[in-house]
């Protein structure tokens, strides 16, 4: 009787802990398949290159290669290629964020990079590819006769065609014109035309979060606003006066 009126004057409160403790245990039981995820989300960049290189058209197999490059804060990068790396133009990639991309994404961004690339030919008739090669033969002349003003004169006018024919491939007309030839290989590839583009749109969306932008480049947003045009998603096309920039 003494122990049942004690017990009945302990307050509530203590009884209410002893579960609490208990509840605590599962809590970190569920911690470890976050571990398990993380562990299968590890990507072999030797394998992954294999798979893109198989993707690839035969010509964009043959000019680019894929190099892993860690320390970069872009998902993937392309550099403008020189003309005297003709068989030699790199894509970078930072598999340690290229792995966070859905497979669809990956692929057609892989693609749309080496459209862009195998489309710059540097042994064409064109007014700035003609200056910048001249000009670039003109400056090893100059050089071996030891004309320093000669040097000068060249160089300048190396660098500024090089310059122009940059923008010539950089610009808008361009960029789109690469998204477009990613789609047409893709659907060589297995994908539809609305997958295709629905996965590079989602893609370029993905890697600016990646990359910790929040807001897309211009450019970005040109390629998109084509994107969802095409898929029906908005009725405002890239105005012509853009398209038509070179």
């Amino acid at each position: 009787l003494l122990f049942t009126v004690y017990c009945s004057g302990v307050p509530c409160s203590l009884f209410d802990q002893q579960p609490t403790t208990n509840n605590q245990q599962p809590t970190t039981n569920n911690q470890q398949p976050t571990t398990n995820n993380q562990q299968q989300k590890k990507m072999n960049p030797d394998a992954e290159i294999q798979r893109l290189r198989d993707l690839m058209p035969a010509s964009g197999r043959m000019l680019t290669k894929i190099q892993h490059k860690p320390q970069q804060t872009k998902v993937i990068e392309t550099p403008f290629p020189v003309p005297w790396k003709r068989n030699s133009r790199p894509i970078y990639i930072n598999f340690d964020l290229w792995r966070e991309l859905r497979r669809s994404h990956r692929d057609l961004i892989l693609l749309r990079e080496v459209s862009w690339l195998i489309e710059i030919k540097w042994f064409q008739p064109d007014l700035y590819q003609g200056a910048t090669l001249v000009g670039t033969l003109g400056t090893i002349v100059e050089i071996t006769q030891g004309d320093a003003v000669g040097v000068l004169v060249a160089g300048g006018l190396t660098g500024l065609a090089f310059r122009q024919l940059w923008r010539s491939f950089r610009s808008p007309k361009r960029e789109i014109e690469a998204d477009e030839a990613a789609i047409k290989v893709a659907l060589r590839r297995g994908y539809n035309s609305p997958e295709a583009a629905e996965a590079l749109l989602n893609g370029i969306e993905a890697i600016a979060k990646l990359e910790g932008r929040s807001v897309l480049t211009f450019t970005e947003l040109l390629r998109t606003q084509q994107l969802k045009t095409r898929l029906n998603l908005s009725s405002v096309p890239v105005p012509d006066s853009v398209m038509s920039e070179r």
